[in-house]
């Protein structure tokens, strides 16, 4: 059984996004899986994870976003997670902007990892009590323990 804590980690985590439209804000998520070694090349990994956009929105409603990508670039697997203020249109069904936004990266030497994550996840952001906790703490020591607390994989 993978623990969050195995995924996300508090440099991880972006409180403040400056990304206002899609490619702009997973590129600065991406750059944060660089930066902790979890990824080799951001290049590659965005053109991934925009190709997978392509297919169908990632965002799935009530201001969440969930996109991801299974890469030969990605190292071990991730959770990216970010805030955004102003949100990020992900193409959601309600129509809502993403404020809440999860970029799970995995190596595509694993058969479903990423369908189990987003499985899990997206059950847990289905509670809005959950999603209130995120977007109103700023605190990332306190945003690790509520997903730590909300979210079990």
């Amino acid at each position: 059984m993978l623990k969050i804590s195995a995924l996300i980690n508090e440099g991880l985590m972006i409180t403040d996004l400056s990304a206002a439209h899609k490619e702009e804000c997973l590129a600065e998520m991406i750059a944060r899986l660089k930066a902790d070694g979890r990824i080799a090349d951001e290049a590659v990994f965005l053109e991934t994870v925009m190709e997978r956009e392509a297919v169908g929105p990632t965002g799935i409603g009530m201001q969440v976003a969930i996109p991801h990508g299974k890469s030969h670039t990605v190292r071990r697997p991730a959770l990216v997670f970010a805030k955004s203020k102003g949100g990020v249109d992900f193409n959601a069904p309600d129509g809502s902007l993403a404020s809440l936004i999860f970029l799970i990266a995995v190596p595509d030497t694993t058969d479903d990892l990423h369908l189990k994550i987003l499985a899990k996840l997206a059950r847990s952001l289905m509670h809005e009590e959950f999603r209130s906790r995120l977007l109103t703490c700023e605190d990332k020591r306190q945003l690790f323990t509520i997903l730590e607390e909300g979210v079990s994989l």
